[in-house]
């Protein structure tokens, strides 16, 4: 049986504060994707190289190490431009594909809905985009003449171009349906008062696993990043509250997400900016969690979700090393905001998803926060203290 493709990893410091020296995510991206990383890489610049991003002798670098590890692949953990990609792929003589891409073929794979599949397919044709110059230099032949398809003196790759144009325009169109159905559902909702929560995190924080305990569903959850991509959808029965609201489980967001996928997934991201409540659910027991959450929060921002009253949930409460378990299941917690210095305290939970542990305490807080708009319109509740 043949093994996995064997992909080398790079990474260029370029000063920025999340570096990921180890380059750690991008091995998991890779392992998600399909790949199997031999060896890592790294160096530091001022500024990328305007030809090869990392500069020709480093390129020559990754020319050997490639050779001697038996990579068939490399991978940039930062995006590279298109002719970059080209003119490290023609020094290297190996297929060179960055962050984006990886992205961009881990997304395909897992868009199981309609809409998912549009979004998906929109984001690849927009990345492709930009890249039909990048290896393929029979696209600069020229066809046409009288009576042939593309018109007299037409470039192969000015043709290629007019029909990924045509392509995004009819996926654009496909998914402007898709939002109006949204747009619908959302407005019957709204007709029925019904409080809505989105769960949001970083990818792999536990959302899915969460969202199957909350409401016994079995949605699909692994170990994994981007285990799930589709927005899935239940009603949660709250007891104390004497109400049900609605649950929404939406795609894991990651450090420098494609602003391709985040244009895209618009209609799906949607549910987090016009929910009532968002439930941010962080994994707690990585050692790098307040940078993803100062992530989300970019993101959150990006799609005008920013100021949606928010709960953390530090999730994996049974992952933490006793030195660092919490003294108590519910406080309070500052988040700084992703674009200026001013800040905002929330109220945060610790939960384990998988075995139960804090999930009365969140479920007591959900009944505080639903209680305030009661279904009937008559006076809120007030609020549980836990």
């Amino acid at each position: 049986m043949q093994g996995k493709p064997l992909a080398l990893l790079v990474g260029v410091d370029l000063g920025h504060p999340n570096f990921d020296s180890s380059l750690e995510e991008l091995g998991l991206l890779a392992q998600t994707a399909g790949l199997e990383p031999v060896e890592r890489i790294t160096c530091k610049r001022r500024a990328p190289d305007a030809a090869l991003f990392v500069g020709s002798g480093k390129a020559d670098e990754i020319k050997l190490l490639a050779a001697q590890t038996g990579a068939t692949e490399i991978l940039f953990d930062q995006a590279l431009s298109p002719s970059q990609q080209r003119n490290l792929e023609r020094h290297i003589e190996l297929p060179v594909n960055d962050r984006t891409l990886l992205i961009l073929e881990i997304f395909a794979q897992r868009a199981r809905s309609h809409e998912g599949k549009l979004q998906v397919e929109l984001a690849r044709l927009q990345y492709l985009s930009t890249r039909l110059v990048r290896r393929w230099s029979h696209l600069e032949r020229q066809t046409g003449g009288a009576g042939v398809r593309g018109g007299p003196g037409e470039k192969q790759i000015e043709l290629d171009k007019r029909m990924i144009g045509d392509a995004i325009k009819r996926t654009k169109d496909r998914l402007e349906k898709v939002k109006k159905q949204r747009q619908t559902q959302r407005r019957q909702r709204e007709r029925r008062n019904s409080f809505t929560i989105s769960l949001v995190g970083y990818t792999n924080a536990g959302k899915s696993t969460l969202f199957n305990a909350l409401v016994k569903a079995q949605a699909y959850a692994a170990d994994q990043l981007f285990a799930t991509l589709d927005t899935t959808t239940r009603q949660l029965y709250l007891g104390d509250a004497k109400r049900s609201v609605s649950l929404s489980d939406t795609v894991g967001f990651i450090r420098d997400l494609p602003h391709g996928l985040v244009d895209a997934f618009a209609a799906t991201l949607q549910e987090a900016a016009d929910a009532d409540l968002l439930l941010h659910v962080v994994d707690g027991s990585n050692a790098n969690h307040l940078e993803q959450i100062e992530q989300v929060q970019r993101v959150l921002q990006e799609i005008g979700a920013a100021d949606v009253p928010q709960i953390l949930v530090f999730n994996k409460l049974d992952a933490l090393e006793k030195s660092r378990l919490p003294l108590h299941l519910s406080d309070t917690f500052e988040i700084r905001d992703a674009f200026s210095e001013s800040t905002n305290r929330v109220e945060r939970v610790f939960v384990s998803a998988r075995s139960g542990e804090g999930l009365p305490q969140l479920r007591q807080l959900l009944v505080a926060r639903a209680s305030r708009q009661s279904p009937d319109d008559t006076p809120s509740a007030p609020e549980v203290v836990v």
